[in-house]
């Protein structure tokens, strides 16, 4: 179990940065008024970056003392877009979801074959942002061309249809540093 937990912690503290390919798709469907939260982002998160362009931005990391799992911004925010780690699914999802409030999380397409994105939403509508390519990651700043499954925004109340296809070449390759 402490191995685990370690793994967890050192997934969690990792500067994720999601290259701007993969953060251009999902600008078009945040309203200018509102206020974004990104949990698991650093300042040199690229959502931090876009999005802070167009709407106010609050930012935390697990590396700043602030856990998702138990931090909550005081300020007023009116969703949630990020890039979690993939470890924890339904924990960092029904997270999300007790704040009763629209989100856009990256999370890959394998989770769909688990039983737990059917329980969690089943009284939920999950909504997809999907993509035609497969998005790429990066770690120690190369492009791993070795993915083997294909990534979407899961979303909740924040889409205007359940499921929307896009293709990330419309902004570029979408490429995400580890």
């Amino acid at each position: 179990m402490i191995r685990n937990q370690f793994c967890i912690l050192k997934v969690q503290m990792m500067n994720v940065t999601l290259q701007w390919g993969g953060v251009y798709p999902i600008l078009k469907y945040i309203p200018k008024d509102w206020v974004v939260w990104c949990p698991f982002d650093t300042e040199e998160s690229n959502f931090v970056k876009l999005i802070s362009k167009q709407n106010k931005v609050i930012r935390s990391h697990i590396s700043e003392g602030k856990d998702f799992y138990n931090y909550e911004p005081t300020e007023h925010w009116d969703c949630i877009i990020s890039n979690p780690p993939f470890t924890n699914k339904r924990k960092i999802f029904e997270r999300v979801l007790s704040f009763n409030k629209p989100f856009a999380l990256i999370m890959s397409n394998t989770w769909l074959n688990d039983s737990a994105p059917k329980q969690i939403f089943k009284e939920k509508d999950l909504q997809l942002l999907m993509f035609e390519e497969r998005m790429k990651f990066m770690n120690d700043g190369k492009v791993n061309n070795k993915i083997t499954f294909s990534s979407s925004y899961y979303c909740w109340n924040f889409l205007p249809k359940q499921i929307i296809m896009d293709s990330l070449k419309n902004y570029n390759e979408g490429v995400f540093n580890l």
